[in-house]
């Protein structure tokens, strides 16, 4: 009867950090949600202005493709890079 209990214990002991973790999980993802929805409602969002952010991050994933693809330190080149 005592290992019963024991186990009973244990099950309990390990399943509440496991339940929290789910719980705040499902917090998070609907705050989420939430925040773009948001985000895609504001009025400042333009196609324009989508599109330069768009732009901004096509040029960004060049740079860290570009420096993932070489051994040259990247960092340390001159300031108007050649594209």
């Amino acid at each position: 009867m005592e290992a019963v209990r024991r186990w009973a214990r244990a099950l309990l002991l390990g399943a509440v950090p496991v339940a929290a973790g789910l719980l705040l999980w499902a917090a998070v993802g609907a705050g989420e949600e939430r925040r773009q929805q948001t985000l895609k409602a504001l009025p400042e969002v333009s196609p324009e202005l989508l599109a330069q952010r768009r732009r901004q991050n096509e040029l960004v994933m060049a740079a860290l493709r570009e420096a993932a693809e070489t051994d040259e330190n990247v960092a340390r080149r001159p300031v108007p890079w050649r594209k």
